[in-house]
């Protein structure tokens, strides 16, 4: 019988196994072959600590510290930039006012990135608090941590019953699905990987998480997974992309990222979906692509890769952290959005700090705002 039971892989539930094993035994179960396969696996990797909601502000924030300093830090400058036609100027001075952008003409954003549009672009603005984050460095130093506590690391461990679209298969609120068992004494959980068992389970698995409460005989919460799609194309007139920032257009409608010599871009599309291994929709990506074109004077002229991943929501879009209020020794840490990696410490801290009983370090209505019990 282990302490703690966590299903998921994702930075989510490596982040929790790091902390969780200063205070007992973890097995984590990752249904995949790899650790980080889904959303992990496919984020844009920034740091910006005003992104967001209240709580998700709150969470970034008190990460600093930690992605700064801790095992060296996995922090590296990027700074980011948003331009707007001059039609989305109502929408333009929100985005600047809510991440305390500096405004500038587009001339001068156009010294920083070269192909940018003067016949398009109308507004500009710029700010450092944005930085890449080396997410494989994050996932490593978290998992070195794990394990050098004692914390047994599964893949290829499946829950057994939970699909990989559990809508599409028809599990509901009140299907019985046997991979997951409660009695006085804890948790087992029946996976490919064999059973498990565990004084309190962590439901830390992504877009799979109401699934996962559904055969917990847990009441689901109403997360929703949301489709994100990205493409990498060639460094536009083959420029040195390294010191340019991450570029929005106005009310985050594209985005794009230099990444390792090429650049990411995404049409930063929320289309909602069952918990699934994602794939890009060329239409959704095609459209993306030509908001991106609209505003640059080099055009697309072929993809790299392209790829898709899902962010998850609580109907509210706050993430969910705490113990569940009718089954408190089943753990929600769910509901990240596009927000796992710089929430990561903070989040992972708290769930540890709450699961031990210990005095959180956020403030109390942080705590309240992210705990499942505001669901009633």
């Amino acid at each position: 019988m282990q302490d703690f039971l966590i299903i998921g892989g994702g930075i989510a539930g490596i982040s929790a196994a790091a902390r969780l094993s200063h205070l007992g035994s973890v097995t984590l179960l990752e249904a995949e072959p790899v650790l980080g396969h889904h959303a992990s696996g496919r984020s844009a990797a920034l740091f910006e600590p005003r992104y967001g909601l209240a709580p998700v502000v709150a969470l970034s924030l008190a990460s600093e510290a930690h992605h700064r300093h801790a095992d060296g830090g996995v922090l590296s400058p990027r700074g980011m930039m948003i331009v707007a036609r001059a039609d989305e100027a109502e929408i333009f001075a929100e985005d600047v006012e809510v991440m305390a952008l500096e405004r500038i003409t587009p001339a001068e954003a156009q010294a920083i990135v070269p192909i940018l549009n003067l016949k398009a672009v109308a507004l500009a603005a710029v700010a450092d608090h944005a930085w890449d984050i080396d997410t494989d460095r994050l996932i490593q130093n978290f998992l070195r941590e794990a394990r050098g506590h004692g914390a047994r690391i599964l893949i290829d461990a499946r829950v057994t019953g939970i699909a990989r679209d559990a809508r599409v298969m028809g599990i509901t609120r009140d299907a019985r699905v046997t991979g997951i068992t409660r009695d006085a004494g804890g948790w087992t959980v029946t996976s490919a990987a064999g059973s498990h068992s565990g004084r309190v389970l962590v439901n830390a698995a992504g877009a799979w998480v109401d699934g996962i409460a559904r055969m917990a005989g847990v009441r689901p919460l109403g997360h929703q997974p949301h489709r994100r799609s990205m493409a990498r194309i060639p460094a536009p007139g083959g420029h040195d992309l390294a010191r340019w920032p991450m570029i929005f257009g106005a009310g985050e409608g594209w985005y794009c990222k230099p990444d390792a010599g090429a650049l990411i871009v995404s049409p930063a599309e929320e289309h909602p979906m069952g918990p699934h291994d994602a794939w890009a929709d060329e239409m959704v990506l095609a459209e993306g692509l030509a908001r991106y074109e609209a505003m640059v004077t080099e055009p697309v002229t072929r993809m790299i890769a392209n790829w898709a991943g899902l962010r998850t929501f609580a109907p509210d879009r706050v993430p969910v952290i705490g113990r569940d209020p009718r089954v408190p020794d089943f753990f929600w840490l769910a509901g990240q959005g596009g927000y796992g990696f710089q929430t990561a410490p903070a989040a992972s801290q708290l769930a540890a700090d709450l699961i031990a009983g210990r005095a959180p370090a956020l403030d109390a209505a942080t705590v309240a705002a992210l705990s499942p019990a505001r669901f009633g």
